[in-house]
């Protein structure tokens, strides 16, 4: 039977009540982005926070050498922008929309008022800030102490987690991303990275076609990410 993964991720959405969600959808204005679009660059000030709606963006910084490298991905349930609302400076990365994407925009005054106002949004976002420092500590502890194939298990393992869909022969990732989003995301060259998806399909681990990766056996990659 396919579903949702087990063990996902709970979302800013999840996280507040029905009334909590008319409130917030009361006060913003749904915003369309069609694949592909720029909806925020990296360098810009910050005017609105983004809850995703429906569709996948994608999170991602250019290096000083010119090097697009990808941080992270949001989904449904997800904030995106809320950091420039928070603290005031100017965006630290470019957001991509990865396929049609449908939001709710909230302006930066409207959403600090919300999440003032209501106590599960405030204690979500602390969690989210709290988690996602967390994660790049890891991530820093990762790029030296683990492999590529390490590294990319690792991250195979969060798309999963987040956004895979379970189905007869494992979890699918229905997500477009290229070998060179996730060699940006591992820290490594596209060769290695390629080279390390090469090794999982061998063992079985995973499968990949046009635009999909489908995880075989997760647990094998939550072993070998830990390793």
């Amino acid at each position: 039977m396919s579903g949702t993964a087990a063990g996902r991720t709970s979302t800013f959405l999840d996280a507040l009540s029905s009334a909590d969600r008319e409130t917030l959808r009361s006060r913003g204005t749904v915003r369309r982005f069609a694949r592909g679009a720029a909806i925020a660059h990296a360098g810009q000030l910050g005017d609105r926070v983004l809850i995703i709606l429906d569709g996948h963006v994608r999170i991602a910084r250019v290096t000083e050498d010119g090097r697009d490298v990808l941080l992270a991905i949001r989904g449904p349930g997800d904030l995106v922008g809320e950091q420039s609302a928070l603290d005031g400076l100017p965006r630290s990365a470019t957001i991509t929309a990865l396929g049609p994407v449908e939001s709710l925009a909230l302006g930066n005054a409207d959403f600090l008022t919300f999440v003032t106002a209501t106590p599960a949004a405030s204690l979500y976002v602390m969690r989210l800030l709290a988690a996602r420092l967390r994660d790049a500590d890891a991530k820093r502890v990762g790029y030296t102490a683990q492999d590529v194939v390490g590294r990319l298990a690792a991250r195979l393992c969060e798309l999963s987690e987040r956004f895979g869909e379970e189905s007869a022969d494992g979890v699918r990732i229905d997500l477009p991303l290229t070998q060179e989003d996730l060699a940006g995301w591992v820290g490594a060259s596209r060769e290695a990275t390629a080279r390390a998806l090469g090794q999982m399909r061998e063992l079985g681990w995973v499968s990949t076609a046009r635009r999909a990766i489908v995880c075989h056996d997760l647990d094998a990659l939550r072993r070998r990410s830990t390793a």
